[in-house]
């Protein structure tokens, strides 16, 4: 994946900007040690790597700021970064550019039920916000796999959903309002407390912009009251393409169920391994939850087991009890780990239409025999938020590229029937280069007018999103007119 060449004559100032940015945080938040900023050298996307000129940690919107202008000034390339857990390279850095990592900045900034919102600066974890509120009946919908280390920050940045999105939506639909610093170091702030903000919805903007139109530090967010129960149910079939047309029937039968996660032989085997989750060791597993009471539990679930006996359901059960539910969700939630344990994988985040899925599963299936490399499928099924896993070995010479090459082709083919490159996890440099197969170039340059509005200097998250050779020509172009 090819990176912009660093800028020499940042590189050769590095002790200038350094001492400059000593005067924006304590010494604790300042690292720039080679050996100490090899632990930002990469993101969840560890197939590329590259320390930062630079680490700062601040604590504070003001901190983040004054740093801020320091870049500007210094015409710094600056990487926002939350926990680093994108698996898009949303995070990965230049040798020439400044992190700044947000991970600091976790508190509760204020709580609000009667409203039902919560104000938390943004490098706090995305379970840790519904742990804030938990006690007194409350969550925080949004629940990305990641959830126990992600932060708020990359879920703002990607637009993260998770499991339950399919009923509560993604970040964008529970994001209220935040605080945002621009490149020059100008504090911002959009919406708020109230449902919608006046005006040019600058929100939906930001929200999934990946760092390149500011850096947000604080978050308001939408909390909700936790449903009066929930149960769900394992369905196994014979294979994939049956599971994806059970998917499908579900969904036009009207009903909405809060989560639909599906699983394949190969990830229920593994997830099994690891969680012990009672999982029936078949070709494709369905995870369905639905909630509300107990009346409205067991109507949901009738209309949903009746529309699974239809395809002869290898296996067909309810939770028990909480602690069954609780098993069968830590075995899904720890898919990608487990996945983790028994081979190297790159993991993929193409979106399609429900009705999809069974023709995309098997070509999916069908390209792998072609490529010769293995994949485990686990996604969200109930939106056709795909997360194919393909199965590589990172010590054999030419198999990522060979992975490369066939990710890239389930994308294209994620476009091709209708859906888009990402749901959830980004474009990062993942997918930066497949972004004109997607979008005309009238469409990227509409997108990259709006950042050359909010950073005309291109000095934020470079390399991500868009085409490099389109990104790197605007920034010299914004360069050459100032």
């Amino acid at each position: 994946m090819e990176m912009p060449v660093p800028n020499p004559a940042i590189l050769a100032r590095k002790e200038a900007i350094i001492a400059k940015l000593r005067g924006c945080v304590p010494t604790d938040a300042l690292i720039w040690d080679e050996m100490e900023t090899r632990a930002y050298e990469c993101d969840a996307l560890t197939a590329y790597r590259c320390a930062p000129l630079a680490v700062v940690l601040p604590a504070t919107t003001e901190e983040v700021s004054a740093v801020l202008k320091v870049c500007h000034a210094e015409g710094v390339p600056v990487v926002p970064r939350g926990s680093g857990t994108s698996l898009a390279g949303g995070a990965l850095p230049t040798a020439d550019s400044v992190v700044i990592g947000v991970s600091r900045m976790n508190a509760v900034l204020e709580t609000d039920y009667d409203n039902r919102i919560i104000r938390v600066q943004t490098g706090r974890t995305n379970l840790s916000v519904t742990g804030a509120v938990e006690q007194d009946d409350f969550f925080y919908a949004p629940d990305p796999s990641s959830q126990l280390a992600c932060a708020i920050a990359g879920n703002i940045a990607m637009n993260s959903g998770g499991a339950h999105c399919l009923k509560y939506g993604v970040t964008t639909n529970n994001l209220m309002g935040v605080t945002m610093v621009m490149m020059d170091g100008t504090v911002f702030e959009i919406g708020g407390a109230h449902l919608d903000a006046a005006g040019l919805d600058l929100l939906g903007v930001i929200c999934g912009s990946e760092g390149q139109l500011g850096v947000v530090t604080e978050a308001t967010l939408r909390i909700l009251h936790k449903p009066e129960g929930a149960r769900p149910v394992l369905m196994g079939f014979d294979s994939n393409e049956v599971a994806g047309e059970c998917v499908s029937d579900i969904i036009k039968a009207g009903v909405l169920p809060v989560a639909i996660e599906f699983m394949d032989r190969p990830c229920i085997e593994a997830c099994e391994a690891f969680a012990k989750a009672g999982y029936p060791m078949c070709e494709a597993l369905l995870i369905v939850e639905v909630e509300g009471s107990e009346a409205e539990i067991a109507e949901q679930l009738a209309l949903i087991t009746d529309i699974a006996k239809r395809h002869n359901p290898v296996e067909l059960r309810e939770a028990k009890d909480a602690d069954e539910a609780g098993r069968i969700w830590l075995g899904r939630k720890s898919a990608f780990g487990a996945m983790g344990q028994i081979n190297d994988y790159m993991c993929l985040d193409g979106t399609i239409p429900v009705s999809s899925l069974p023709f995309v599963l098997r070509r999916i299936g069908e390209m792998s025999k072609e490529y010769g490399l293995d994949v485990a499928n686990v996604f969200h099924a109930g939106d056709g938020n795909m997360h194919p896993l393909i199965l590589f070995n990172a010590n054999k010479p030419g198999d990522l590229e060979l992975c490369e090459a066939f990710g890239a082709d389930i994308l294209k083919l994620c476009v091709e029937v209708g859906g888009c490159l990402t749901g959830e996890h980004g474009v990062g440099i993942e997918k930066r280069d497949l972004m004109a197969h997607q979008y005309r170039p009238e469409d990227l340059e509409v997108q990259m007018a709006v950042k050359d509005v909010f950073d005309p200097a291109w000095l934020l998250n470079p390399a991500k999103v868009f085409p490099l050779a389109a990104s790197e020509g605007r920034r010299v172009v914004q360069v050459a007119a100032e």
